[in-house]
This record gives C-alpha cells, structure tokens and sequence, in this order.
C-alpha cells in the first residue's frame, strides 16, 4: 500500500511570496505565530520580474525587484517564517482548521490563511503569440531582454509596466516600438515623459497587434491602424506584452466569493467570505497594485489574524483529522495550482 500523506500543522499558512505575503509573515512571525509561507513556483510574485523600483521607501536610489524581495524573504526568515516553494493543489475553507495540499500530495493544516497570490500577466491570446511563447515572445524584460541585443523589438500596453519594459529593452535592443491601442497612454506622466525623451522608443497609438509572424523565433509583428483600418507588419524579433495582469484568484473559485473581475472579495479591508481566511496584495487590489500598498496590505492582513486567533484560539487536530476523513471521501475543493 502507498504510504499515507504527510500531514503538518501550522498557525498561520501564507499563500504567495510577494511584497504581500513576505509582510505579512514579517508581522505573524515577530507575534510568535511561525507561519509558513507557500510561494509557489515560481516564487517571488510580480517583483521577480520588476528592475528599478524607485517607489518604494527606504531605497532612495532604487532597488531591483529581485533584490527587494530577497531583503523582505530574509527579514521574515530572521524572525522563524518558514518557506516551502511549492503550488497548493487542493483547498478545503469549509471549517477550521483549514486544509491545504502543497506540491506531490503534502498535507498542510492550518488555524488561519492568508491569501497573497498576486496578480499573473495577461496576453493577446494570438495564435502566433502563444506558439512563439518563449521563442521571441514575452511578459518580462527582465527575464529576457539580454537575449535581445542589437534587436528590433515591439512592446504592447500603454501603462508605466509598458513603459517600464520598453526603457528597460532599450538596454539591448537597437529600436523599441511602442504599440498602444488606444489614442493616450495610461502611463504616469513622468513614465510617459521618461519613454518619449529616449532615442531608441517610438510610438504606434491607435494601432493593435493582430498577429506574430514567425515559425521557430519573432520574424514580425503584424499590426492594424485602428482609424484607417490599414494592416502592416513590423520588422521585429522580439515581442513584449505589458498589458496589465489577472488576479491569481482561479484557484479559491467557489470556495471564496470572487468579484465579476475575480478579485477577491474582501470586508474590513482584509476579511473574506470565511472566517479565519484573509487575503491581501494584488490578489484584492485592483486600483493601486503598488508594491507598498501591497506591503501595508500584507501588514494589516497579519494583524487581523493575530487578533482573529487570539478570539479564537487553535482548532485541534482532531477537527482537522475529520476534515482529512472528508476528503478522502472526495469532498475537497481541488483548484488549479497557483
């Protein structure tokens, strides 16, 4: 007979390892709660994929989003936040203490949860973006730009992540293009001035991207003038898509109320429709999406728990053992990993 599932008990579980749930552990851990922190795979949320953040307080000549993350995991490590590295596959929010199951089967019990998924990268759902994924198209600058240098590149979105990419690109690429469907951008306007002032960006307003040309890399961009209605096709061997992100939320579908958008609803700025869950970041925010506020968002949602447990106190495992029982009956709610 195979052996029996690991299960392990813990106060406080954290969903997500951005700038939300690393707070949020700094704060449960420095209240003695020993939270665990399941980042998913990859771990880091949307900093990972971020260079100069200038925003953020503290760093008054920036810091990498790479680099701010490793600062916030290794403040929360100091303080005895544990980390596992990994998707949770199943969750079951029908009574405390709640189940979670992490990676090839792991069992992880849990007196409180907070939710810290962020927010995943939305595409153009083209056929020739999603066959050359990986092979000239991407969401992230940093992860890929090197591979670019002296290219021809075209970024699509209109907002300071466009921005952002398109200056960062300048680093390696020859030219950028930036392709924007609307007539203004969305931008901030210093991220604006800072894009129009650079030699190698350049601007396409009212213009779509219609279609990626290419069979094994990006060969072109096949794009349409939406006044005119005239389709041409862009010299380019790289194409980056920047047009904002879906809340990482698919996965607590039916057992957590979502908005018609997907966010997570939430009452009392971090409350969810259960109990004893709480959610913060990107994951609920779907104005500010800052790094900061997400933080202050991690911080009050760690606050809410350590006042939530110590109303409650802890659910003992024999509540949990009966939860396991009725999950082998198959009445878990299995969700997509993170």
């Amino acid at each position: 007979m195979p052996a029996a599932a690991a299960i392990r008990k813990v106060r406080v579980a954290i969903l997500g390892s951005g700038p939300a749930g690393l707070t949020a552990a700094i704060y449960c851990a420095r209240a003695d709660l020993t939270p665990l922190v399941i980042g998913g795979v990859p771990a880091g949320g949307q900093l990972m994929i971020t260079t100069d953040v200038e925003n953020y307080p503290g760093f008054p000549e920036g810091v990498q989003g790479p680099e701010l993350i490793e600062k916030f995991r290794a403040q929360a490590a100091r303080f005895g936040t544990e980390f596992v590295d990994a998707n949770v596959t199943a969750v079951d929010f029908r009574r405390r203490p709640f189940r979670l199951t992490v990676g090839s089967g792991t069992t992880i019990v849990a007196d409180a949860v907070i939710i810290a998924t962020g927010a995943n990268a939305r595409w153009l759902n083209l056929r020739g973006e999603q066959r050359l994924r990986g092979h000239g198209v991407s969401a992230c600058a940093t992860c890929d730009g090197f591979f670019f240098k002296d290219k021809e590149l075209v970024t699509v979105g209109g907002g300071d992540s466009a921005m952002e990419e398109a200056l960062f690109l300048t680093k390696f690429a020859s030219h950028v293009t930036v392709v924007h469907r609307r007539s203004e951008l969305r931008a901030s306007r210093i991220m604006q001035d800072r894009a129009r002032a650079h030699p190698k960006i350049s601007f396409l307003l009212d213009t779509e991207v219609v279609d990626v040309l290419g069979t094994v890399t990006v060969e072109g961009v096949k794009i349409k003038h939406r006044r005119t209605g005239k389709v041409e096709t862009l010299p380019a061997q790289g194409l980056f898509v920047a047009i904002g992100h879906d809340p990482a939320s698919e996965s607590f579908r039916g057992a957590l109320e979502l908005d018609a958008k997907g966010y997570i609803v939430t009452h009392d700025v971090t409350r969810t429709s259960v109990e004893g869950v709480f959610a913060a970041g990107d994951v609920v925010d779907h104005r500010y999406r800052q790094a900061v506020s997400a933080a202050g968002l991690g911080c009050m949602a760690a606050l809410d728990v350590e006042k939530f447990l110590s109303e409650h106190g802890e659910a003992p495992m024999e509540i949990a053992a009966g939860v396991a029982a009725q999950t082998r009956k198959g009445k878990s709610r299995h969700v997509r990993p993170m």
